[in-house]
């Protein structure tokens, strides 16, 4: 089997980096989704990717989570090349990440505890790291009285955040977060992306797709813009056209 790791015996907890080498992707239906894209994200960055529908963000996700191949170029991921990449391998690279979504995706029949247990559930963790795990994990999102809650017994806000702890749960060397603020008012937004820059300064390498410039100009972190499928801003702080 080839190995995927890009240091021979690295490990997850390795700073993560991702990097776009002239990566290009064309879907099977003639949409040009990105051409071109060259970039670098070392391990702790917060990054905010922006950009109007259709500019090629979800492709972008969606390559880094191999969810889709790219058609040209080399794409490296928190040590693994996705490029060489078999499918059996794509569970290891997603054990790295955790991916908080735009619509929960919470388990309606499971409690908030178990919601988030179900994370360390599916790569083999004891029993008794999972208690310690999901308690702390729910502690740092302020969920912490809300473990035997059920999800439709939480706010919008609230969800988000059992999302979130179950994104932190496994110590993700990466978040993906894939427009966290889109189902939930402006005043929760700033508090999801506040955890997520908290999460952030512990070292964990945050990416985070948003349509909120309000958002990305008040947190200045770093931000790549994408138009028609190729970069044209990255600018530390916050600022962009």
């Amino acid at each position: 089997m080839e190995e995927m790791r890009l240091q021979g015996g690295g490990t997850a907890a390795a700073a993560p980096i991702i990097e776009f080498r002239g990566v290009s992707k064309t879907y099977p239906t003639g949409t040009h989704a990105l051409e071109d894209v060259n970039i670098r994200i070392t391990g702790g960055e917060f990054v905010f990717i922006v950009g109007s529908s259709g500019a090629g963000k979800s492709t972008f996700m969606k390559l880094i989570m191999r969810e889709e191949k790219a058609n040209t170029g080399i794409i490296r991921v928190n040590g693994f090349n996705l490029t060489t990449m078999p499918r059996k391998e794509v569970p290891m690279l997603r054990r790295t990440m955790g991916i908080v979504f735009q619509d929960f995706r919470l388990i309606p029949t499971m409690n908030v505890f178990q919601n988030v247990a179900f994370a360390m559930h599916v790569v083999g963790a004891s029993d008794r790291d999972v208690r310690r795990e999901v308690s702390r994990a729910l502690s740092k999102v302020g969920l912490g009285n809300k473990a035997r809650s059920m999800p439709a017994q939480l706010s919008g806000g609230e969800q988000q955040r059992v999302g979130l702890a179950r994104a932190l749960v496994n110590s993700p060397d990466l978040i993906i977060a894939d427009e966290p603020t889109g189902n939930v008012d402006p005043n929760m937004s700033y508090e999801i992306v506040s955890l997520l820059t908290e999460i952030n300064k512990r070292g964990t390498t945050v990416l985070m797709v948003t349509h909120d410039h309000n958002l990305v100009r008040d947190f200045q972190h770093r931000v790549i813009m994408l138009e028609r499928g190729k970069i044209v801003a990255d600018n530390a702080g916050g600022s962009f056209q």
